[in-house]
C-alpha cells in the first residue's frame, strides 16, 4: 500500500510539473503570438499616404482644388441623437420601406394590446376568489381554429407588401442610368465614373478638428464625397480590392456588399439635392470603423460641371461645351490621400481628455 501510495505522490507531482510547463511554453507561444500580430499591425498602419493616392486618377481638371463642399442639413441625412426611428428617407424605396416599417410597429402594438387584455381579462375573471371551482375543460375547437388562422393571416398580410419590398429593392437600373462605381479599401473609399472618363476619386475621413471646422458630424464626415445627380437613377456597382466591405447608406436605404473579384450593382435614386451619410457595415478589420461614405447629390447640371471639372466627359455633349469652362465651381479635390489622414496613414487616436 505505501509503495502505491508512493507511485500516486509521483504521479501527481509528474502531472504538476508537466500542467506548469504546458502552461509556460503556452505564455511564452501567446506572447511571441501577440508580438508578430502587433508588428503586423504597425507595418499596416504604416501604409504611406502617396501608396493611397495611386487609387486615385491623375486625369483631373485644371483648378480641381476650388472644391466648397454642400453644406449639410442638421438632421438630414445622418443620425440624429436620442432618435427612437429610422432615419428620415430621401429615396423611392426608403419611403416603401418606412411605410412597411410603420405598418409593422402599429401591428405589434395591436398584437401586443390585444394579448395584455386577454391576460388582464383572465386574471379578473378566472381567479380563485372569483372562480372557486375551476372549469375541467381541456379542449375547445373553435378557439385552437381561430388562434391557429388569425396569426397565418397576419403573416401572410406581412409577406406580400415584404416580398414586394424585396422586389423593388433589387430591381434593374434602367440602361440610361448613370454608372458609378464605389470600391472599398483597406480602409476608406475609392469611387470610380466608369460612364463620365473613368475617373477616380478616394476619399478618406477627416479627423475632429477637421469635421468640427467643416461644421460635419466627425466619425462621418470625408474629404472627397461621392457626387451624384439627384432626382436620376444611377447604377450603383460595388467591389472591393482586398476583404469584403458593405456600402450603407441608412437614410437612403440602400445597402450592398462590396467582395473582391465580384460586381454586385443595385439602383439608386436621391430625390433631392444634399448631403447623406453612411459607414462600412461589414466588419474589415482593425480600421472598419474609419471608413464612412458622404453622398452629395446635385442638380444635374452642376453634376455635370462637377464631372468637367475632374477631367471627365458627358456622354452626348457638344465639343465645344466640353472645351468649355465650367459653369459652377470644381467640386473635387484632386487627391484625397492626405498625409496623416485615417486610412492613408496614420492610424487615428482617441481624443485625450
Amino acid at each position: 500500500m505505501k509503495i502505491l501510495g508512493s507511485l500516486h505522490g509521483f504521479h501527481r507531482i509528474v502531472a504538476s510539473l508537466t500542467m506548469a510547463a504546458m502552461l509556460a511554453f503556452g505564455a511564452q507561444g501567446a506572447m511571441a503570438q501577440d508580438a508578430t500580430e502587433t508588428t503586423a499591425a504597425q507595418q499596416t498602419e504604416e501604409v504611406a499616404a502617396a501608396d493611397v493616392a495611386q487609387a486615385s486618377s491623375e486625369d483631373v481638371g485644371p483648378g480641381a482644388d476650388a472644391y466648397t463642399p454642400m453644406k449639410p442639413t442638421e438632421g438630414k441625412g445622418m443620425p440624429i441623437a436620442k432618435a427612437i426611428d429610422v432615419q428620415q428617407q430621401f429615396s423611392p424605396i426608403g419611403h416603401q420601406a418606412n411605410a412597411l416599417h410603420i405598418g409593422l410597429v402599429w401591428i405589434m402594438v395591436i398584437i401586443s394590446l390585444f394579448v395584455l387584455a386577454l391576460f388582464v381579462w383572465v386574471i379578473l375573471k378566472y381567479n380563485k376568489r372569483s372562480n372557486p371551482v375551476p372549469s375541467k375543460t381541456s379542449h375547445n375547437t373553435l378557439i385552437e381554429v381561430i388562434w391557429t388562422v388569425v396569426p397565418a393571416l397576419i403573416l401572410l398580410g406581412i409577406a406580400v407588401p415584404s416580398i414586394g419590398l424585396l422586389s423593388a429593392q433589387y430591381k434593374s437600373p434602367p440602361k440610361d442610368a448613370i454608372t458609378i462605381k464605389a470600391i472599398g479599401y483597406q480602409w476608406y473609399w475609392g469611387y470610380s465614373y466608369p460612364d463620365n472618363g473613368e475617373f477616380e476619386v478616394v476619399s478618406n475621413m477627416l479627423s475632429k478638428e477637421e469635421a468640427d471646422a467643416a461644421g460635419e458630424p466627425h466619425q462621418l464626415a470625408v474629404d472627397n464625397r461621392m457626387v451624384v445627380p439627384a432626382g436620376v437613377p444611377i447604377r450603383l456597382q460595388t467591389t472591393a480590392a482586398d476583404v469584403i466591405h458593405s456600402f450603407a447608406v441608412p437614410s437612403l436605404w440602400f445597402k450592398l456588399d462590396a467582395v473582391p473579384g465580384r460586381l454586385n450593382e443595385k439602383m439608386l435614386f436621391i430625390d433631392e439635392p444634399g448631403v447623406y451619410y453612411g459607414q462600412c457595415s461589414e466588419l474589415c478589420g482593425a480600421r472598419h470603423g474609419y471608413m464612412p461614405i458622404a453622398i452629395e447629390a446635385l442638380p444635374m447640371d452642376q453634376y455635370n460641371a462637377w464631372v468637367l471639372a475632374q477631367g471627365g466627359t458627358i456622354a452626348g455633349a457638344e465639343e465645344e461645351e466640353a472645351a468649355a469652362e465650367p459653369s459652377a465651381a470644381p467640386l473635387q479635390q484632386p487627391e484625397s490621400a492626405e498625409p496623416g489622414a485615417p486610412g492613408a496613414g496614420a492610424a487615428p487616436v482617441a481624443p485625450t481628455a
